[in-house]
């Protein structure tokens, strides 16, 4: 398995790819001590991907222009 950067193994030793492992990096930008939680969590979504407010309403308005085109043709042949 390669670096986690996917480095070409024949460059391991190149000055110019030495890359901060993931803790390093975030802990960059976090002020001291940094033993304090997260307050902004990093990594994607975990919560329900129906939660989002629109997605009803946009269903709804779409089921409802779908019913007006069905029933225009129902009832204009």
């Amino acid at each position: 398995m390669g670096s986690p950067q996917n480095i070409d193994p024949r460059a391991q030793n190149d000055p110019r790819n030495r890359y901060p492992t993931d803790e390093q990096f975030y802990a960059s930008d976090r002020t001291d001590p940094s033993g304090l939680a997260e307050d902004r969590p990093r990594g994607g979504a975990t919560g329900d991907p129906f939660k989002h407010p629109r997605t009803w309403g946009t269903v709804a308005v779409i089921v409802f222009v779908i019913l007006i085109v069905i029933l225009g043709i129902a009832l204009f042949p």
